[in-house]
């Protein structure tokens, strides 16, 4: 994927306008759980849509630490576990409690993300639904890949900080390569200046 025809990251300004924005729509905590699985977790539309409950809940049924992401519901074998990000897991319980109410819902089969006419959605109307939210906000250039890619350079920015490296956010990703993860990364001028003065 050339450089050009790449989703747009967001800036921390740009997440929480996504977020809030969210949060007055009509299905404001499922989609804000969406925009959250795509910024703080780096999950594609096809993940988002194939995620399940039991995906992401520990052995007592409660909203565990990490989403446990199995090879059927990612690309080829990008199966992975991901911790989960703190925000991530408190709207995630939210929607958990939310669901539970729900008639008909069984921890063991039910997707994560529903419609109010069917127990799931494609990953079509994942990529749809970005597309509407990010028009409608005057975000040009993103997608529902702008997530993925916002939450993969900021990883890589921040993973020396804690002692990690580039082969931790290539596994966070699910990536294949490290090549494939290193295409993801939007670079810094700013950074790129600072540290020719190091050098």
């Amino acid at each position: 994927m050339g450089l050009a025809k790449q989703a747009k990251i967001l800036s921390n300004k740009q997440v929480e306008a996504v977020y809030q924005y969210l949060g007055t729509m009509r299905n404001g905590l499922r989609n804000q759980v969406i925009f959250l699985l795509s910024v703080k977790a780096g999950l594609r539309a096809k993940e988002i849509a194939c995620l399940k409950w039991t995906m992401v809940t520990d052995a007592d049924g409660n909203i565990g630490s990490e989403i446990h992401l199995t090879d059927v519901a990612s690309k080829g074998r990008g199966g992975r576990v991901i911790p989960m990000n703190r925000h991530l897991r408190e709207k995630m319980a939210e929607l958990f409690e939310q669901e539970c109410s729900h008639h008909g819902f069984d921890l063991a089969s039910c997707h994560i993300i529903r419609t109010e006419r069917a127990p799931k959605t494609t990953p079509q109307a994942i990529v749809n639904m970005f597309a509407l939210w990010y028009a409608d906000i005057g975000l040009s250039g993103c997608s529902s890949h702008s997530g993925r890619r916002t939450f993969i350079t900021n990883a890589a920015r921040k993973i020396s900080s804690v002692g990690g490296s580039l082969r931790d956010v290539q596994a966070l990703a699910g990536h294949s390569s490290l090549a494939v993860t290193q295409r993801y990364i939007e670079g810094d001028s700013e950074a790129r200046a600072k540290v020719v003065d190091l050098v």
